[in-house]
């Protein structure tokens, strides 16, 4: 077994503590802390806009390792690009850690991510690569095992991170939710420090890297791989969605667990232990037993995974469907959906990243590596080009505060119209109230439905009951108001406005939301954490800073029914819909990657034990 192995496991578990704790908690963040980062609260993000931010981010981590690799390959060679871009990783831990302490948060935000970004995005090539290249033609039969070691690694990081983390976020706040992983992202820049006598240090191979890169062999090479990438990024689009969609589905699910009440956060922490588990199982009996029905290549155990995948959506559509319908169902229709969405990212991702190494010419180790990484890449973008595409615009946003009233034209763009509607700000450019023609109408329909959600003792009113209620009473337009039930808490009704069209800018109404006197959530393992923690939750302790309503004065007024309005911005996918969606684009990928997978032919590549001789000789020498 190559000396450096140990090395690389440390980093790479520290390196995910790092990256899992600051993604798990990132969607949470800029949909319930952001807007409070500031000295006085600024308007929230909707859910389709954090989940859209989120899969920008992820995208942007795993497109910028082809510049990672290029750089480690042409002229620096892994060890080198590793070290210098994990100090630009800590920088950006740091920047988030002191997010909201001056200037802007949002800027601080961005500032923050962009260097995440560059940093492990740019290391996360050469981190793979340098793994397979400890290894020669004379032990790479332990090449399968230490890549489930180095995966077994990275989910023990993942799921300490993801239990502790949420735990932070909600009892000491963003600065020490975000700072922590960045002190075990140092921590994992020491170890691999620590580790740099013991490496085997492949060369850059400089002008020799660009003419096996654009040789026929290696054109070929990644023509054919890129083939295979193109259904695995679809397989990311929803892998990926457990840190944004999945997240949000939670906070609307009964949460108690094995007797805890998990923060939605923290359901994540399942996919790592699973890994952990499911990593030796696979390898030791799953594997072998399927093997003996009909021959396991690496391309078949993918199509497998890729099925499962589609099943693992399937289950949290159906389980979105209750929510659509004002349930609230177990936190368990998501535990069993990780159950299949892990057995197939084990048999996508894990066999896919030893796939890549061995199909890789023997100087191009770290492009390919960078090459599988931009499948997660495009991946993340296509769902958030989905969360793009489905927002509809909101008018709202154009308007400045250029004085305490800001009248927009409408739909005809012309003021003194019947369709204008009126912003009103406070002297600060807060937006204090918004007027439209339809408001008068629509107020008098929403005092009809809180009075039956008052009698029905704070419950939503069902689907048939508000459509009844809505269709009883004509917009300024003379057509009637719609109805939408959203979950248990929160229900919409609106006009189509004055272009008489569903689903554009011009949609205006307002969207109810019950409030109940519910106790405080307690978090996971919360009972071994109370010595560490203040009596009140950070947010709460900020809301009561900026004077803004906690959830204790809440419980104490009782319940109540208040009132959001809003003119554009609904969504043309949302609730089950959405989730289906995604469920048949896995199935439909799934299927093609059946034919693809048989016409693939693969070819593989190893170091000489020459190459690895020299260069262990080169790195004692050094």
């Amino acid at each position: 077994m190559p000396p450096g192995i140990p090395y690389i496991i440390g980093n790479e578990a520290a390196e995910r503590f790092s990256f899992y704790g600051m993604r798990t908690i990132l969607t949470i963040f800029m949909v319930n802390y952001l807007w409070l980062m500031g000295d006085s609260p600024t308007a929230k993000l909707s859910d389709a806009e954090a989940t859209k931010h989120f899969h920008d981010f992820v995208s942007l981590v795993y497109l910028t390792p082809i510049f990672g690799a290029l750089l480690a390959d042409l002229f620096f060679g892994k060890y080198r690009i590793i070290m210098v871009l994990s100090v630009v990783y800590c920088l950006g831990h740091a920047v988030l850690a002191l997010m909201g302490i001056v200037g802007d948060a949002q800027w601080w935000l961005i500032a923050g991510l962009w260097l995440i970004s560059i940093g492990s995005g740019g290391i996360k090539p050469c981190v793979s690569a340098h793994v397979g290249d400890q290894f020669g033609s004379e032990n790479r039969h332990f090449l399968p095992r230490i890549f489930n070691w180095f995966y077994w690694s990275i989910n023990l990081g993942a799921f300490l991170s993801t239990l502790l983390t949420p735990w932070l976020l909600e009892w000491h706040g963003p600065h020490w939710a975000f700072g922590v992983p960045g002190i075990l992202m140092a921590l994992a820049t020491l170890v691999f420090w620590m580790g740099r006598w013991k490496f085997v240090h492949i060369p850059a191979k400089g002008t020799g890297f660009l003419k096996e890169l654009f040789s026929a062999v290696g054109l070929k090479a990644m023509a054919k791989l890129f083939a295979i990438y193109l259904f695995v990024a679809i397989f990311w689009a929803l892998y990926d969605q457990t840190g944004s969609s999945w997240v949000l589905q939670a906070e609307n699910m009964d949460r108690n667990w094995l007797g805890i009440e998990w923060l939605p956060s923290q359901i994540q922490a399942l996919n790592p232990i699973l890994i952990l588990t499911f990593i030796p199982l696979f390898s030791y009996v799953i594997y072998p037993l399927i093997d003996r029905i009909f021959p396991l290549t690496p391309l078949r155990k993918i199509s497998i995974g890729l099925f499962l995948t589609a099943a693992s959506f399937a289950l949290v559509s159906m389980a979105q469907g209750r929510i659509d319908a004002g349930g609230t169902p177990s936190i368990s229709w998501q535990l069993l959906s990780y159950v299949l969405l892990t057995a197939g990212e084990v048999m996508v991702s894990i066999v896919c990243l030893e796939f890549s190494y061995t199909q890789a010419p023997r100087s191009m180790k770290s492009v390919i590596m960078a090459i599988f990484l931009i499948s997660v890449s495009l991946g993340n973008q296509f769902t958030s080009a989905i969360n793009h595409f489905i927002q509809v615009e909101k008018p709202l946003d154009q308007i400045e505060s250029i004085s305490n009233e800001v009248t927009h034209g409408g739909f005809d763009q012309q003021s003194g119209t019947k369709d204008d509607f009126k912003l009103t700000f406070d002297n600060e450019g807060r937006q204090t109230a918004l007027t439209f023609a339809g408001k008068a109408k629509l107020d008098q329909l929403l005092d009809l439905m809180v009075s039956e959600i008052e009698i029905i003792d704070y419950e939503a009113l069902s689907t048939e009951r508000g459509k009844a209620l809505a269709a009883s009473v004509n917009d300024p337009w003379g057509a009637p108001f719609q109805f939408h039930l959203i979950n248990r808490n929160e229900m919409r009704i609106w006009s189509n406005g004055a272009d008489g069209t569903p689903l554009t800018p011009w949609d205006q109404g307002a969207v109810l939301s019950i409030t109940r006197p519910d106790s405080n959530e307690a978090s996971a393992f919360a009972a071994f954490f109370d010595q560490f923690r203040p009596e009140e939750p950070w947010l709460e302790r900020r809301k009561t800073e900026l004077g803004v309503e906690t959830k204790a004065q809440a419980r104490a007024a009782g319940p109540s029914v208040s009132r959001d309005y809003f003119v554009g911005g609904l969504l043309k996918l949302e609730g089950a819909s959405y989730f289906w969606f995604f469920t048949f684009v896995m199935l439909g990928a799934a299927a093609i990657f059946v034919i693809v997978a048989k016409l693939y032919q693969p070819k593989e590549y190893f170091h000489d034990e020459a190459d690895i001789a020299e260069a262990r000789e080169e790195a004692i020498g050094n």
